[in-house]
């Protein structure tokens, strides 16, 4: 793929987020997260290849088996994207990173063959439900209470297939996933929750602010204005 300016722009951005997010206890590994999580979100989900580019450029990403880890990482997201913005553009992003693989560095695993929506799987999806709404849980799924089929996705789906998986990717992984893209889609109900949800994992207040600053960064840059979230301040107290 040829460089383009956009991809100057998108790399001087990622290089800024991964600076950002070095400054928290989240580790180096999840900055790309919150990254591919708020492109897919977005209006421009084939930026997946640039991203996977500006990896791949890295010196921790020379070798074969460290860009199939690394890919594991960023597929696994995507799939986990699908439950909070559908299936369409997750396949754009994937498929924009699968055309700029190398041959060598394609990853034929899977993680959900055999799945089952059977009880295993419903106390999996409320152990996480109860882990990111604790005291909330019961009164959220409430909600739903005059529309049941979607209390039954949110468990049985939402939770048990896409987000409780834990074959690639963490409690903080996962909750970065949701909430970066959630809020890239000006969702003010549900980034509540999911700022709650995420202090409630052990994101400590000071490093979720700087997740909120580097997903209004990649909403800026993408042209998109996150004017009806919350600010952490604001969800503070319910935590």
């Amino acid at each position: 793929m040829d460089s383009q300016p956009s991809d100057a722009k998108l790399s001087e951005l990622f290089a800024g987020i991964e600076q950002r997010l070095g400054t928290t206890n989240l580790g180096p590994d999840r900055w790309y997260i919150l990254a591919i999580s708020c492109l897919v979100a977005g209006p421009d989900p084939e930026a997946a290849a640039p991203l996977y580019q500006h990896l791949v450029n890295q010196p921790q990403y020379s070798t074969s088996e460290s860009r199939k880890a690394l890919v594991r990482r960023l597929r696994e997201a995507l799939v986990k994207a699908i439950a909070v913005v559908g299936v369409c553009k997750p396949i754009e992003a994937i498929l924009a990173i699968s055309r700029v693989e190398r041959e060598e560095d394609r990853d034929y695993s899977t993680t959900r063959e055999g799945w089952q929506c059977d009880e295993e799987n419903h106390e999996r999806a409320m152990a996480w439900w109860n882990k990111i709404y604790a005291h909330n849980a019961k009164d959220t799924m409430g909600l739903f209470d005059a529309h049941k089929d979607f209390a039954w996705l949110t468990v049985e789906i939402t939770s048990g297939f896409f987000l409780s998986d834990r074959h690639v990717l963490d409690d903080i992984d996962t909750e970065l996933v949701v909430l970066s893209a959630i809020m890239s889609q000006n969702l003010p109900n549900e980034t509540h929750w999911h700022i709650r949800g995420t202090r409630r994992i052990g994101v400590s207040n000071k490093d979720a602010k700087v997740l909120w600053d580097c997903i209004q960064a990649v909403a800026k840059h993408s042209g998109v204005s996150l004017h009806k979230v919350p600010t952490v301040d604001e969800v503070e107290p319910g935590v």
